[in-house]
C-alpha cells in the first residue's frame, strides 16, 4: 500500500444526552485529522448520510439493542460514500459504496463493513432508502412476521416514510389491501394517489378511530408497529383472529422522559394477544440478513423498475443541516427518506 496522504473530517459528535427532544446542545462539530488506514481499512468521503428515527436511542443512555453513542463520539449513521484511498483488496479509489461512515465529511471504516453499491440503474441514494436498510426492513419483516396472503388487510402506521411506504407497497404487491396512517392531508393523498393504498387515515384527525374502523371493515390482518401511542390503540379493537403485528418502531416514544400519562393499558393489549390469538414479533432488520439480503436486492429492484415500488426522498443540504433535519424527523417534518447531502 502507498504511503497516505492525510486526510481531515468535519464531524457532528454527541455533545450531551438528550432530556427529551434533541436540542442544539445536544451536538457540536469539530474538525479532524484522519488516521492512515490500517491493512484492511478505507479512506471514505461520505456523499449522503442517512438520518433514520432509531439514532434517538443511540443518544440515549438506556438499554436497548445496540450500544448508546459516548459523549463526544461521531453519531452513527449509514452513509454512501466514494473511497479515497483503500487498505482492502476487493475496494478501489473511486468506487462507491455504503459503509457507516457517520455525520461527517469523510471517515476510516473497516472494509468488512463496506459493500458496493450495486449496478442497477438507480440513483446511489436509493441504497439508503428503498434498496438499503429501510426497504430490506420492510421486506424482511414482511417475509418472516407479516406474511400478507391475498385478500387480507394491512395497515401500516407512518405509512409516508420509507419504511412504511415500502410496506404498504409490498402488500399490495402480493394482493392484499393496504391501509396507511399518516400526519396531514398532503402525506395522506400521496400514499392513495401516488402509492396506490386503498386508504389513508390522518392520524391528527380527531375522530381518528372511527375512520380507520371504517377504512377497515374486514378488521385487520397484519398491523405493521411504527409509532405506538394513540394509534396502536385504535388498532387493537379491529385485529382479527391471527392477526400478525411487526414492531419495529416506536417514534412515538423516542423522545418521552416518563410513563406515558392515563391508565395502564398493558391488560388490555395482552388480553387482545390471548383473545384474537396475536403474533406479536419485535425485530431488527440485522437479524433477517443472511437469509434474505440476496433476495430483496433482486425483488426489490424488480418492483422498482415495474413502477411497483414507488419511493421519495427528502434531500437536505450540508452536513450542518443534520441536528435540525434531525430534530425534525422525530416529528414527522420530512417527507420521505431522510438524506444529507455533503
Amino acid at each position: 500500500m502507498a504511503h497516505s496522504a492525510t486526510h481531515s473530517t468535519t464531524r457532528i459528535v454527541l455533545a450531551e444526552r438528550p432530556e427529551g427532544t434533541p436540542t442544539e446542545s445536544t451536538f457540536r462539530t469539530e474538525t479532524a485529522e484522519l488516521p492512515a488506514p490500517a491493512e484492511g481499512q478505507l479512506v471514505v468521503r461520505n456523499r449522503y448520510i442517512s438520518l433514520d428515527p432509531y439514532m434517538r436511542g443511540r443518544m440515549s443512555a438506556a438499554k436497548s439493542y445496540a450500544k448508546p453513542t459516548p459523549i463526544g463520539d461521531v453519531l452513527p449513521a449509514e452513509t454512501v460514500a466514494e473511497v479515497v484511498e483503500s487498505g482492502h483488496p476487493d475496494f478501489a479509489a473511486g468506487q462507491l459504496v455504503v459503509t457507516y461512515g457517520g455525520w461527517q465529511s469523510a471517515a476510516v471504516v473497516p472494509g468488512k463493513m463496506a459493500r458496493r453499491i450495486a449496478d442497477n440503474g438507480l440513483p446511489e441514494s436509493t441504497a439508503l432508502g428503498v434498496l438499503g436498510m429501510p426497504g430490506f426492513t420492510a421486506y424482511s419483516g414482511m417475509a418472516e412476521i407479516g406474511r400478507i396472503q391475498a385478500g387480507e388487510t394491512l395497515v401500516v402506521a407512518a405509512a409516508a416514510g420509507p419504511v412504511g411506504s415500502a410496506v404498504g407497497q409490498l402488500a399490495k404487491a402480493a394482493g392484499a389491501r393496504a391501509v396507511g396512517i399518516a400526519g396531514g392531508a398532503e402525506k395522506c393523498a400521496y400514499l392513495v394517489e401516488e402509492l396506490g393504498f386503498d386508504a389513508a387515515v390522518d392520524h391528527r384527525s380527531a375522530d381518528f378511530a372511527d375512520r380507520l374502523k371504517a377504512a377497515c371493515r374486514d378488521g385487520i390482518d397484519v398491523y405493521w408497529e411504527n409509532v405506538g401511542g394513540k394509534v396502536l390503540e385504535a388498532v387493537l379493537p379491529l385485529l382479527n383472529l391471527y392477526g400478525r403485528m411487526p414492531v419495529c418502531g416506536m417514534v412515538a416514544q423516542y423522545n418521552a422522559t416518563g410513563v406515558p400519562e392515563g391508565p395502564d393499558r398493558l391488560p388490555g393489549f395482552m388480553r387482545a394477544v390471548l383473545n384474537q390469538s396475536l403474533t406479536v414479533r419485535g425485530f431488527i432488520q440485522t437479524e433477517f440478513r443472511a437469509k434474505h439480503w440476496d433476495g430483496f436486492q433482486q425483488d426489490m429492484a424488480r418492483l422498482v423498475a415495474e413502477g411497483r415500488m414507488k419511493y421519495r426522498e427528502d434531500v437536505v443540504e450540508g452536513l450542518e443541516s443534520a441536528p435540525k433535519a434531525f430534530t425534525g424527523l422525530l416529528e414527522g417534518h420530512n417527507f420521505g427518506k431522510l438524506l444529507i447531502k455533503v
